[in-house]
């Protein structure tokens, strides 16, 4: 039984008094208060000597003031709500990092200033307000078409070239759009030189650390609250691989991440749960494969075996689509020359 349909994404709403339904008058000034999600991380937030608010106010044209653990904006009711979804989206990111370079900060308020511009084809909507999705290289629009046009897509290729980011954003997108009612993440729970013994706490305690990467990309998507209240009502699973035997997925979105780690047998079960109205999405690199030595990788059996059937897309992408910081791309350049 899928649970309660998602929620529209949570609009920034001015506090200010005029009539229902009135627009305000040309000129008014509004204000907005925010509260911070993690006010030891304010520092980070606000810049030293506030230098990412300033960023802020001079490309929006409105005025902020941080007070213990709130922030208020000041300005324009447009600008303000531009203002809110920048400090939305930073606030994102310091879930994860401790954090924000001048280039987070400029990203931010390009894609808000952006938000009212028409959308281009290959740009993903997701629940984050005002967060669009963009394919950033030739290869990672042909993943993105793939997706849309095939019931099941392969990609490959190195570290960094937003094979898991995308794959996430394609199936938010289409929950949003009502396309699907679920979206199931699953990972191989395969150690790298480590062991999974070894780490303290129960089943779901060890292997958290995997699916990490897959919340870490949910979270990009829709706020925190909404993604456990997805997860309270079962539209949104994120899973190790094993629990996926023996079911059907119906009218879902199904990614399976890391798929070089997959075994032959393992890679078989995970294809045959595609449901009627269901997409799905395998991501891996195959030049990364931690499995036993001589243990033929899933991944690379699949793509032999299926190159060529109708409604299967094999996207490969190469290092000049790895768009994390400019030096991961180096590092996988002098690996390969080793």
């Amino acid at each position: 039984m899928v649970g309660s349909a998602p929620e529209a994404p949570t609009e920034y709403n001015a506090r200010r008094q005029r009539p229902p339904d009135q627009p305000p008058a040309p000129g008014r000034r509004v204000q907005l208060s925010i509260n911070l999600e993690q006010p030891d991380k304010r520092l980070a937030l606000f810049g030293p000597a506030d230098r990412h608010l300033r960023t802020i106010r001079e490309a929006l044209g409105v005025h902020l003031i941080g007070r213990d653990q709130n922030l208020r904006i000041t300005g324009q009711p447009e600008q303000v709500n531009k203002a809110a979804a920048v400090i939305e989206q930073l606030q994102r990111l310091l879930r994860r990092q401790d954090w924000l370079s001048a280039e987070d900060i400029g990203n931010a308020v390009v894609a808000a200033a952006g938000a009212d511009q028409p959308r281009s084809d290959d740009e993903i909507e997701v629940y984050a307000r005002g967060r669009y999705i963009r394919p950033k290289t030739d290869g990672q629009k042909r993943y993105v078409q793939a997706i849309r046009d095939n019931d099941l897509t392969f990609c490959v290729g190195p570290a960094g070239t937003g094979k898991t980011y995308l794959a996430v954003a394609a199936a938010a997108g289409m929950f949003k759009r009502g396309q699907a009612k679920r979206i199931v993440l699953a990972r191989p729970a395969v150690e790298a030189g480590e062991r999974l013994g070894f780490l303290p706490g129960d089943l779901q305690a060890k292997v958290n650390p995997y699916l990490r990467p897959l919340f870490d990309a949910l979270h990009d998507m829709m706020d925190f609250e909404q993604v456990k209240r997805f997860m309270v009502n079962d539209v949104i699973e994120v899973i190790p691989l094993a629990f996926m035997r023996g079911r059907t997925l119906n009218q879902s979105v199904i990614i399976l991440d890391e798929a070089q780690n997959t075994t032959p047998a393992q890679m078989l079960m995970f294809l045959t749960r595609l449901g009627h109205d269901s997409r799905m999405i395998v991501t891996g690199d195959i030049t990364q494969v931690d499995l036993p030595d001589g243990s033929p990788s899933g991944l690379v059996d699949a793509m032999r075996k299926l190159t060529g059937i109708k409604g299967i897309a094999m996207v490969e992408l190469e290092r000049c689509d790895i768009v994390r910081h400019r030096l991961v791309q180096n590092i996988v350049n002098a690996y390969e020359r080793k």
